[in-house]
């Protein structure tokens, strides 16, 4: 028989236009022999299940259900491809937890942690992992700019602590500029983590669980036609990503080597995205997405692909996994 799947898209955050895309894209991918897939909208207002004709059916909260054409249907398992919160930052988890629905993405406190950048550096750091320095900022917090320069240095960059897609990050090149940067960050959240800057080559790298077992697919190399892995890099054609990446065989090790750790240390499931720069030769960690995401162009299907692994059989893995 075949399973009903829940593919979870949109969200409360900036994210909302590119999860939608995402899960459009599973929902295109999934394998029509072994499932019927149901795309739900998760929003501010509602949560509601859209049919091909753009139709709306609300979801009943109480057990995750939905009453079409006078039956009640129920799910065997969530996708959960909502970028930002509540998909990424641990709200969905926990409440798939407690009614009892697998879910694909990795559990309520891991993507907790890692959706919080300034915690998942805090909470890697006693393992050895290398990462930029950094400078954290509440909202209301005095603002003191030349003891975050003599912190981090020049240039630095200015990120939201808990926000996706480059949203809400500034490169700053000199310290007239901070000010603005923050104002930037603020908009979309109320914590800030500033860094420094890490200069070499930067590359994304995908850690899935496949068939039972943690592994690392093909390393892609970033290459941005702006000053960072911006926005418009990501989503608008202004980088190349270079899938495997140009790396020695001493660093591709290095880096698989670390990525791999990150995912075991922090018990991680389902797939997972992490960055890293090589700075002064070394690979430091720079952060780890948990719901990356999943248009045909979008990194980790690439790698994927490099793998040998199709994007069917990719999503039948994922679901397969988090049922079992």
């Amino acid at each position: 028989m075949k399973k009903n799947i829940a593919i979870l898209m949109g969200g409360y955050s900036s994210e909302f236009d590119i999860s939608i895309q995402s899960g459009n894209v599973v929902y295109k991918y999934l394998d029509r022999n072994l499932y019927n897939p149901y795309r739900i909208h998760i929003t501010k207002e509602s949560w509601f299940y859209s049919d091909d004709n753009d139709q709306k059916t609300y979801i009943d909260k109480n057990d995750f259900s939905l009453h079409l054409n006078g039956s009640k249907i129920t799910f065997d398992a969530a996708f959960n491809i909502v970028h930002g919160t509540p998909g990424e930052d641990g709200l969905l988890q926990a409440y798939f937890q407690l009614i009892g629905i697998p879910q694909t993405a990795c559990g309520f406190y891991q993507a907790a942690l890692t959706f919080n950048k300034r915690d998942c550096i805090s909470a890697l750091k006693p393992y050895g992992i290398p990462t930029a320095k950094n400078f954290f900022l509440n909202k209301g917090d005095a603002i003191n700019t030349k003891e975050i320069i003599d912190a981090v240095g020049l240039p630095c960059f200015v990120k939201a602590n808990k926000a996706g897609s480059s949203y809400g990050v500034s490169k700053v090149t000199a310290e007239n500029q901070l000010l603005n940067a923050i104002d930037v960050a603020y908009k979309e959240d109320d914590e800030i983590i500033i860094e420094s800057f890490l200069s070499g080559t930067e590359v994304s790298v995908g850690v899935i669980t496949y068939k039972g077992k943690d592994i690392v697919l093909p390393i892609t190399e970033i290459v941005s036609e702006n000053d960072f892995f911006d926005y418009e890099a990501k989503y608008l054609g202004k980088s190349q990503e270079i899938t495997p990446a140009r790396l020695s065989k001493k660093d591709e090790k290095k880096v698989k080597n670390l990525a791999l750790k990150i995912y075991k240390t922090l018990k991680m499931k389902g797939f997972s995205r992490s960055e890293y720069i090589f700075h002064n030769g070394e690979p430091h960690f720079v952060e780890i997405n948990t719901n990356p995401g999943f248009s045909e162009a979008s990194i980790l299907p690439q790698q994927a692909v490099a793998a040998g692994i199709s994007l069917q059989d990719l999503l039948t893995n994922t679901i397969e996994e988090a049922i079992n």
